[in-house]
């Protein structure tokens, strides 16, 4: 960047070249605070957005550390119990000659299966997730995976509120640094990281581009909110629609700041419903041969 800056480039078109994966947001604002002489002030606004941006992706995944580490503990327990403690209770069983129920039958077999074809289910895993991936970043997979997730109690929620916290934001920024409507709409169309969302902001792009407010364009398009369309108009109305979508920007932040709380505290009692169900199957499928065996007596 220095080189061509030396060399009679303006930091924008330097930042551009260089393939250093400045965003198209960061790109254009530094052009604009060029264009108007005020690059200072809007890379300080910059820096802001970006530490905000920062600060709130990080309290996302914060949130998601711990039934992570619970989920990953559990497959860890249930691949140990299927692996090295059933098969000694299996051959218990089998030398006192025990009845075996149900339920023992179900846990013996998977237990033998993954023993001795754990590199069948090692393989199925790793092509079922290799494929997954892949399908899921084709236009038609992306927008599938997207749908049912916003389908997810809570958690669809969250993450449209987390789409709309950034759009807010990154438009925002843009218009204060003197972007035009126009030109901060397809920007952010491209930024937002959502196949729905994105189509839905070039749509209203397309609107805007014939003449129509933003607000309007907004309200036609169901993805987005009534309250966004109404603070968006009078922003418009009051000529400071920028300030105005920091206000919507912070809403939504403390929205997904909530739906955070309430997704941890409901996942809590579904991971120990999920424990509670596993560990009283287990313990049905080890002690009902016992019993039996006893009962003989």
């Amino acid at each position: 960047i220095l080189t061509e800056v030396e060399g009679g480039s303006t930091l924008a078109d330097a930042v551009e070249s260089s393939g250093g994966g400045f965003s198209a947001v960061y790109i254009a604002m530094v052009r604009a605070g060029e264009s108007a002489g005020v690059l200072d002030q809007v890379m300080g606004k910059l820096a802001d957005t970006l530490d905000k941006q920062r600060e709130f992706k990080s309290k996302t995944k914060g949130a998601m550390v711990y039934p992570t580490i619970i989920f990953f503990a559990m497959i860890a327990i249930a691949s140990i119990m299927m692996v090295f403690v059933v098969p000694k209770l299996t051959a218990m069983y089998k030398d006192f000659g025990a009845e075996l129920p149900g339920p023992t039958k179900i846990l013996m077999g998977v237990s033998d299966f993954t023993v001795h074809y754990w590199y069948v289910v090692f393989m199925v895993l790793v092509v079922g997730g290799v494929t997954f991936t892949n399908w899921s970043k084709t236009e038609v997979g992306g927008l599938m995976v997207e749908q049912l997730t916003f389908k997810i109690p809570i958690w669809g929620k969250l993450k449209k509120d987390i789409i709309l916290t950034e759009f807010a934001r990154t438009i925002s920024v843009l218009l204060g640094a003197g972007i035009p409507i126009l030109d901060a709409l397809n920007i952010v169309s491209n930024t937002l990281g959502s196949r729905i969302y994105s189509a839905g902001i070039k749509q209203a792009a397309i609107f805007v581009e014939k003449g129509v407010s933003l607000a309007e364009s907004i309200t036609r398009l169901d993805m987005f909110p009534p309250i966004l369309s109404q603070m968006i108009s009078v922003g418009e109305e009051t000529g400071k629609l920028d300030s105005v979508l920091v206000k919507l920007a912070v809403f939504y932040e403390s929205e997904s700041e909530i739906k955070i709380k309430a997704l941890t505290t409901a996942i809590e009692p579904l991971i120990m419903i999920i424990m509670g169900i596993g560990v009283g199957f287990l313990v049905i499928a080890v002690i009902m041969p016992i019993y039996n065996l006893t009962s003989q007596f």
